[in-house]
């Protein structure tokens, strides 16, 4: 995760610098004088200055394509060479290889119907492209047969050669935005500033704004995109220190407590033991005095009517359980005890 982060922060700041510099692009074309009529050029604009001019590219001197016929004032042409070769598996497959490309560019200008401007350093900016022109495929001649059979023995067979021309027309519509000076001759030219962006472009001005402001937005939006994600990434490793160090420290305290509770109840308890024990010995004791036990009146009722001491024994098996009243009821009946007839009652005095 620690490299994406670094990336994704890397690449917030880029484009973060991205979208502050075309935002600046879009101060800067706002602020340039726009110029309607190359005319006027020279009578209101104080040269040198920055200003942004729109009209048709035009030349005392165009360049001809070889292959479409187009009159250009400037033409890039690439070559890219085509051929067979035998891979590692003695099979014949299909490859290519570029050439150095060719670019011829003539003193060019712009011209509205009312004055010219020439431009300098073109390719060199904003937005400048070419357009395709001419493409045509040449097969190579015949080869003799020794240098068909070292081309065959190294392993290539020559198809041919792509060559794709991309000009600048004579008559197309471009908006310039630089510095314009006068040369020695009394010329007026337009070129790079020593400050600030050089536009080359075949859109207006306005839509030119238009489409910086927009690229501008999108880098913002962007680097706030990539920043978060940045962050996140970096912020998971720290927010799972975190979780686990308040979870340790959640656990330690309900340890503490669930050992706080067990000690309280275990000290509770205690009290309640030795509370117990306060209150038996001193039921003990008070029974001692009194000559009784605890159990003693539970114990000495009557098991049939419950409610007179036990006070007669049965004879033979000698049980004291009754009371005299119910055991003369029983009398020549089974003892409620053993169920032995009882023969006679014996009437017991205790003091």
């Amino acid at each position: 995760m620690e490299p994406w982060s670094g990336l994704c922060c890397i690449g917030a700041v880029a484009l973060y610098l991205l979208s502050r510099r075309t935002a600046r692009d879009v101060d800067f074309l706002e602020s340039v004088t726009r110029v309607d009529h190359l005319k006027d050029l020279e009578s209101t604009v104080l040269l040198p200055s920055i200003v942004a001019v729109s009209a048709t590219v035009g030349s005392e001197t165009p360049i001809k394509s070889e292959h479409s016929g187009i009159l250009s004032v400037i033409l890039q042409e690439t070559a890219e060479q085509q051929f067979l070769k035998r891979n590692w598996k003695f099979s014949w497959v299909q490859d290519t290889a570029l050439m150095l490309p060719v670019c011829k560019e003539v003193p060019w200008f712009l011209d509205d119907g009312t004055g010219r401007v020439i431009v300098e350093g073109a390719r060199s900016g904003i937005g400048f492209a070419l357009t395709a022109g001419g493409e045509v495929f040449e097969k190579p001649e015949p080869s003799s047969l020794v240098s068909g059979t070292l081309d065959f023995l190294r392993g290539l067979e020559m198809l041919g050669i792509r060559r794709v021309e991309r000009v600048l027309p004579v008559g197309t519509r471009l908006t310039v935005v630089g510095q314009t000076i006068k040369d020695g001759v009394g010329d007026v030219r337009i070129q790079k500033p020593d400050q600030g962006p050089f536009y080359v472009s075949p859109v207006p001005l306005d839509q030119l704004i238009s489409n910086v402001g927009k690229w501008s937005r999108r880098f913002k939006k962007a680097s706030m995109g990539l920043a978060i994600v940045g962050v996140i990434l970096i912020s998971k490793p720290v927010i799972k220190y975190i979780l686990v160090k308040t979870g340790d420290l959640l656990e330690r305290r309900r340890q503490r407590l669930l050992k706080k509770r067990v000690v309280d109840a275990a000290a509770k308890r205690k009290k309640l033991v030795d509370a117990a024990a306060k209150r038996e010995e001193r039921v003990t004791s008070k029974d001692l005095e009194n000559g009784t036990s605890r159990d003693g009146d539970e114990h000495d009722r009557c098991v049939v009517c419950h409610e007179r001491k036990c006070d007669a024994a049965f004879v033979p098996c000698g049980h004291m359980c009754c009371c005299l009243t119910c055991a003369l009821k029983l009398l020549g009946k089974p003892c409620p005890l053993c169920r032995e007839r009882g023969i006679r009652i014996l009437k017991i005095y205790r003091n």
